[in-house]
């Protein structure tokens, strides 16, 4: 069986979104049947943090992975891109707590995957892909997100927002022709949406020790009369966005299942359910 993993190393910094503290990723290429790391450099013994299911614990609006003591916040973003364009295995070495948000998207991340390209790994045996053969689904009150058995795996998201800018939307995006259809690509399509938030939670959000590292240059804003920090990349970015963290997340099972995965205001706690839910029934 062959995999990839990134033919030279990649490097940014940048301030996390809840901590605001400033941090540096060091992408390096992983070794053959390794899967995709992270490494907290800055701790004693550089503890390994593996980019799995089985490492998430916290979910408050970014996913987190670790324990209480070591862990890395909101890797969704750097993990949908690694995964989406075929990163296999990578070791993440990162000197704080959180991935840095860059401008919000995950452009800048599949810009410099695209940039030193992929290498070939030979890693033995060929694993069984996880094929979705019954409808999977969790929710919570008038929210869900759920697995239907599907030719293909393709994501589909709705979101429905109480003010006019954003309003209600729904994109459908499939991975599975991610590599031949290169207009129609995680790389042009999803990685470019920026994450956004509502201007009238901003100061609620603040106090409760979140989004100390959000600003108007790596975060949409929209308020009731519409968009503090227009353009848009997309008149639809914000559901676009949400499919980016979706493919992150689901990215934890270490392989993509072929499936129709569909979410309607759903957040990263039930897209991890879903996911745990797939690893118990498949």
């Amino acid at each position: 069986m062959h995999q990839h993993t990134l033919a030279g190393e990649i490097i940014h910094k940048g301030v996390g979104l809840h901590s605001g503290v400033n941090t540096r990723v060091r992408i390096l290429p992983g070794e053959p049947g390794s899967d995709r790391y992270f490494v907290r450099v800055d701790l004693p013994n550089s503890p390994i943090i593996p980019a799995k299911i089985a490492t998430v614990n916290q979910t408050v609006l970014s996913t987190q992975l670790g324990t209480d003591e070591i862990y890395v916040r909101t890797v969704e973003h750097l993990l949908a891109s690694l995964s989406a364009m075929g990163v296999d295995s990578a070791r993440i070495e990162i000197d704080g707590p959180e991935v840095p948000l860059l401008d919000g998207s995950a452009q800048i991340w599949t810009d410099s995957i695209a940039a030193v390209g992929l290498v070939s790994q030979s890693v033995g045996d060929e694993s069984a892909p996880i094929v979705i053969k019954e409808p999977i689904s969790v929710h919570q009150g008038d929210t869900f997100v759920c697995a239907f058995p599907a030719p293909e795996t393709r994501f589909s998201y709705g979101i429905d927002f109480d003010v006019p800018a954003i309003g209600n939307q729904w994109y459908s995006f499939s991975l599975s022709s991610n590599l031949e259809n290169t207009e129609n690509s995680f790389v042009t399509e999803i990685a470019p949406a920026r994450t956004f938030g509502l201007l009238h939670q901003i100061e609620y959000l603040q106090k409760s020790g979140l989004i100390k590292g959000g600003s108007l240059d790596n975060a949409l804003v929209c308020g009731a009369d519409g968009w503090l920090n227009p353009p848009l990349r997309f008149a639809n970015e914000p559901v676009r966005h949400k499919i980016l963290d979706l493919v992150g997340d689901i990215s934890l099972l270490g392989k993509f299942p072929v499936a129709h995965f569909l979410a309607y205001k759903a957040s990263h706690n039930l897209h991890i359910q879903l996911a745990k839910k797939i690893l118990e029934f498949c």
